[in-house]
């Protein structure tokens, strides 16, 4: 009995032996150190977190690509949608209106880029090679005196930065597919994705709900209401300024007489979809055109119609539209859209900014509601019933 005793009196003292050495020993750490030491393993989880969803992003592109798609598809059409289902028109009829509609523009858009691209390539491939050639005439016969050789040298290092870039751009970690059957995969799967979506969106954000505890649904479905909300005025405001862009840019190619003029309306039209970088290289092409065709006068006029664009875009539609609608400074987007193509390439940097969007705005709303609170969910409150159902059996 009384080693029996005394066993749990050693390990008593023993406890508070190393209880008290612990509490001496985190006394003289200094308050700063504990401070940074609790924040750096709790960013290291963070980090490892995010590590693991990007890991699982890339092993899943397939899916996850066309499932982006179909939710930035479904937030640029949502607008629309909506109103038609609030002048009572029927949910499938609104769906076919939608999807049919966006499809005939696209399609109308890329027809008519092509059609004229087929039109005028043979005269500007003309122009180019005659461009070229007096480029070439003028390094060689110029003040700068460099042989062929060293013109081939350069020409050819700047091919292999380009082709460089082609790649990394193009099979990026999240690229949608080396064949064309991953193509045409992704592209059926984005439209089942965004018809389900119009169709019965508020059935699988309850699903969704009901996958959080109880006592956090509230805050969830009210987190994501407001990030499907700045989602949806990106996507809208992003529209309204990629047209702006291209009927500028475009309307100055038309009378500067630079060719291709639709082609590159349509082509800044669809860059403008990927914010800062679509907006420079399309520019670029313009300004190209211009240059092996009209010369470089007319070259320097569309340089100053696409400058006079993009800085209409930066310093008046950026902040006035898009900094209220996405919420997410000027340099936190350069830095999204560098670090989206680094890891994802195109795909990564069209969806940098919304998904930054959405994070930010869901961040900032659960760090302000403090608590999620036993608050039941009603269905009325959920995000996709934000539009109410006028007729049975058409929500």
């Amino acid at each position: 009995m009384a080693d029996s005793d005394d066993k749990p009196r050693a390990s008593f003292r023993e406890l508070v032996t190393r209880r008290t050495v612990d509490t001496e020993l985190g006394a003289t750490i200094p308050p700063g150190l504990r401070v940074a030491t609790a924040y750096s393993w709790r960013m290291l989880v963070v980090a490892g977190a995010i590590a693991v969803a990007i890991w699982l992003i890339i092993q899943l592109q397939l899916l996850v690509i066309p499932l982006l798609v179909g939710i930035l598809v479904t937030a640029l059409l949502w607008p629309t949608f909506a109103w038609m289902l609030r002048h009572r028109l029927p949910r499938w009829i609104a769906i076919v209106i939608s999807v049919v509609g966006t499809l005939a523009v696209v399609t109308g858009l890329l027809w008519l880029a092509i059609w004229q691209i087929g039109q005028q390539w043979p005269s500007v491939r003309a122009r180019t090679v005659e461009a070229v050639d007096g480029l070439r005439h003028y390094l060689v016969s110029g003040p700068l005196q460099l042989t062929e050789a060293q013109i081939d040298g350069v020409l050819g290092q700047v091919w292999t930065v380009l082709q460089q870039q082609a790649q990394l751009l193009w099979s990026g970690a999240l690229a949608l597919g080396s064949t064309l059957g991953h193509v045409v995969a992704g592209t059926l799967l984005a439209v089942f994705i965004l018809l389900c979506l119009l169709t019965d969106g508020a059935g699988i954000w309850r699903w969704t709900v009901r996958l959080f505890p109880r006592a956090a649904r509230a805050a969830v479905d009210g987190a994501a209401r407001a990030g499907w909300r700045t989602v949806v005025n990106y996507a809208r405001t992003q529209l309204l300024v990629a047209t702006i862009d291209a009927v500028g840019i475009g309307v100055g190619a038309f009378f500067l007489g630079v060719p291709l003029a639709i082609p590159v309306a349509v082509l800044v039209f669809l860059g403008s979809f990927i914010p800062i970088v679509g907006a420079v290289l399309t520019g670029a092409v313009a300004v190209f055109l211009a240059l092996v065709y009209n010369g470089w006068l007319i070259a320097l006029w569309m340089l100053v119609v696409v400058l006079g664009v993009q800085q209409l875009e930066g310093h008046i539609l950026q902040p006035l539209l898009m900094g209220s609608a996405v919420k997410v400074h000027p340099l936190a987007v350069v830095l999204v859209v560098a670090g989206g193509a680094m890891i994802g390439g195109i795909p990564g940097a069209l969806f940098a900014v919304p998904l930054a969007a959405f994070v930010n705005v869901v961040g900032v709303y659960l760090s302000r509601r403090g608590s999620y609170g036993p608050d039941a969910l009603a269905d009325a409150d959920l995000i996709w019933n934000t539009v109410p159902r006028t007729r049975k059996g058409n929500a």
